[in-house]
């Protein structure tokens, strides 16, 4: 019998399917073929690091797969970000994101420098969780309010810290001084450490923090904590005051974080993560364990994520045009 001539449109029509079931195949088996990379892009030991290995170990425990957590700090998380969106779009390498500082790098710095786009070059899987600044000033400063804070501003030399050029905390007090009208001169440092050394020693008088550095450092005597820069309470600090209630207007910052995989990871695997990230974020345990570094636990769908990064792009730049804050 001879063998049944196909005609070739048919036979370039059933190779392309069968190409495009290859993904939708990978996915129903998602994940068995090795251990999932978590990628973390900064050190061991910070809060993002704590946030990340958190959720690979519960992520891991859904999925009946080992999460790796993988440190690749440099260059503001940057180094990280480029290489997480380089990896292969199969599910095995994520990318834990605080992604109002991704936002504010790519403004800052353009996207060929940074070696990635935000809102291109990632598929959303879900917001993790939001965290606040705090607005943290030397003890023996005599404002013990925002409304004294701005007016001591006013009659005397007020400075306050960042952790760089650019940084969060930067655009956060520049924000501030344009809400409120108050008078402080930018003092950038390089990293926390040295920041939080000098607001203790007084060299500075003022600086807006991460959650995790004001509960570091609340019971040392030598800080105070004015609000914090979310339009709710936050549960990990219940006691400090929303910018509303401390009678600033058109003001907020927010710390924000993500699960990002690489661009076309198939979609079928982003929901699978999708799905077990809500039961992490759902757990009692994770939630106690984030609301002590000030986070509140958050699930979204990948669509809803999208949208929140776009839209925290286009906020950035109008915030960073307006107050002229330039990299350096």
């Amino acid at each position: 019998m001879k063998p049944l001539k196909i005609p070739m449109p048919i036979r370039a029509l059933m190779a392309a399917l069968a190409i495009a079931l290859v993904p939708a195949a990978q996915a129903q088996d998602y994940p068995s073929a090795k251990p999932i990379t978590l990628v973390v892009a900064y050190p061991p030991g910070g809060g993002a690091d704590a946030i990340g290995r958190i959720v690979a170990q519960k992520l891991g425990e859904g999925l009946k797969q080992t999460v790796v957590v993988d440190n690749r700090p440099g260059f503001s998380g940057n180094i990280g970000a480029a290489q997480a969106a380089k990896a292969a779009p199969d599910g095995y390498t994520l990318l834990l994101a605080p992604w109002t500082t991704y936002a504010i790098n790519s403004i800052l710095y353009g996207n060929a420098k940074v070696g990635y786009a935000l809102d291109k070059n990632f598929a959303p899987v879900s917001v993790i969780g939001y965290q606040p600044m705090v607005l943290m000033v030397n003890a023996e400063l005599p404002a013990k309010s925002i409304e004294e804070l701005v007016a001591q501003s006013k009659s005397g030399a007020l400075s306050y810290g960042s952790t760089g050029p650019g940084s969060l905390e930067h655009i956060s007090g520049e924000m501030f001084k344009r809400a409120t009208g108050a008078t402080m001169t930018h003092v950038p440092y390089r990293g926390n450490g040295p920041a939080v050394t000098d607001l203790m020693g007084g060299q500075i008088q003022v600086l807006f923090a991460t959650g995790p550095t004001w509960a570091a450092n609340k019971t040392s005597g030598r800080v105070r904590a004015l609000m914090v820069t979310t339009p709710e309470r936050n549960s990990a600090f219940p006691e400090l005051p929303t910018p509303r209630e401390a009678g600033v207007n058109n003001f907020e910052v927010r710390s924000t974080y993500g699960l990002l995989a690489p661009a076309h990871t198939p979609a079928p695997v982003i929901q699978r993560l999708n799905d077990e990230m809500a039961k992490v974020l759902q757990n009692p345990e994770v939630k106690e364990k984030f609301r002590t570094l000030g986070l509140d636990a958050v699930w979204s769908t990948p669509q809803s994520l999208g949208e929140s990064i776009r839209n925290d792009l286009a906020k950035w730049t109008q915030v960073i045009q307006q107050a002229g804050i330039k990299a350096e």
